[in-house]
C-alpha cells in the first residue's frame, strides 16, 4: 500500500463529504462504518451529522453497545432503530439475494430519519473491495440512493485500516465483521434461536481470546473459522475440549473447525460461478 495515495484519497473523501453539508451515515460501529463517521465529522462538523445504528436479531448485542460507545467517544448524535429481518418476507428462507431486501428495508428507514432531520444524504460504508464480492446490498443502495463515498473514492480495506490508525481510531484493526446471518448456508431456514446460538457461540470464543471468528451453522453441525495463525490455539487439547463443550451445550451436536481458516464470503463458494 502506498500511504501518499491512501492520504490523497483521503483528501478526495473529505472534498466529497463537505459538498454534501449534511449526512446521516449507517453506522455499524465496524472499520468502515466508524472511520467514515470521523471523517464525516471533520467534514460537516457535529450539527449536520447523524449516526444511525440499526438492531435485530442479526446484530449482536455486544456490536450494538460497542458502536454507542464509539458514537459516544466521537461526540456525534446517535440514534438506534430497530429494523427486524426476520420479519422481512422470504428473508428467512435465506436466498444468495437475501442481503437486498435486508438493505432495502435497511435503507428505507434510514431516509425516513434523514427527511425527519432534514438531512439530504444518507450513507453506508461499503468500500471499494466489496466490488470483488457478491454484494446484493449493494444494488438496494444503488435503488435507495444511498452513496458509498468510501467506494465512490477507490479506497480500499487497507487504506482505510492506516487512515483509520493516522486518526487514532480504536477499529484500525478491528477484526472483519458481517451480520449472523451470513452464517447460514444459503437455503437454510434463519430463526432467532439459530442466529443466538451462533452468537453466543462466537462471544464464547472471542471470550478465551479469539479475535477473527466465525462459527458457520450446518444444521446440527458448528464449523468455526478462526484467522490462520489461530487454527493451531483453536485445536490445542486445553482449548477444544472447552470449545466443544460450550457449543454442545448450546444445542450443536458436533463442532468441526475449517483447517482453511476465515476467509471473507465463505458461504459463497456454494455459489454457481458465473
Amino acid at each position: 500500500m502506498n500511504e501518499n495515495i491512501a492520504r490523497e484519497k483521503e483528501t478526495g473523501l473529505l472534498k466529497s463529504l463537505k459538498e454534501m453539508r449534511g449526512v446521516l451515515v449507517a453506522f455499524s460501529g465496524g472499520v468502515d462504518s466508524t472511520y467514515l463517521l470521523s471523517a464525516s465529522k471533520d467534514a460537516v462538523g457535529v450539527n449536520n451529522l447523524m449516526a444511525v445504528t440499526a438492531t435485530s436479531s442479526t446484530y449482536p448485542q455486544s456490536e450494538l453497545e460497542e458502536a454507542r460507545k464509539l458514537a459516544k467517544d466521537l461526540g456525534i448524535k446517535h440514534k438506534i432503530i430497530t429494523s427486524e429481518e426476520l420479519e422481512i418476507d422470504g428473508f428467512s428462507d435465506n436466498p444468495p439475494n437475501r442481503c437486498y431486501y435486508c438493505k432495502g428495508e435497511l435503507f428505507t428507514k434510514l431516509w425516513e430519519v434523514a427527511g425527519a432531520e432534514s438531512i439530504p444524504y444518507v450513507l453506508d460504508g461499503s468500500n471499494y473491495d466489496d466490488i470483488g464480492d457478491y454484494r446484493p446490498g449493494m444494488q438496494a443502495a444503488k435503488e435507495k440512493k444511498v452513496c458509498s463515498p468510501l467506494k465512490e473514492n477507490k479506497m480500499t480495506k487497507e487504506e482505510i485500516r492506516f487512515l483509520s490508525r493516522e486518526r487514532g481510531l480504536p477499529t484500525w484493526d478491528k477484526p472483519a465483521y458481517a451480520c449472523l446471518a451470513s452464517r447460514f448456508p444459503y437455503g437454510d431456514k434463519i430463526d432467532a434461536h439459530k442466529l443466538k446460538m451462533v452468537e453466543k457461540a462466537e462471544e464464547f470464543l472471542k471470550k478465551i481470546g479469539f479475535r477473527q471468528v466465525r462459527v458457520r451453522h450446518h444444521g446440527d453441525i458448528a464449523r468455526i473459522e478462526v484467522s490462520e495463525e489461530e487454527v493451531e490455539n483453536l485445536l490445542a487439547r486445553n482449548s477444544s475440549d472447552s470449545i466443544t463443550k460450550n457449543l454442545k451445550d448450546l444445542g450443536f451436536t458436533y463442532v468441526a473447525v475449517d483447517l482453511e481458516g476465515y476467509r471473507t464470503g465463505s458461504m459463497n463458494q456454494t455459489l454457481p460461478q458465473s
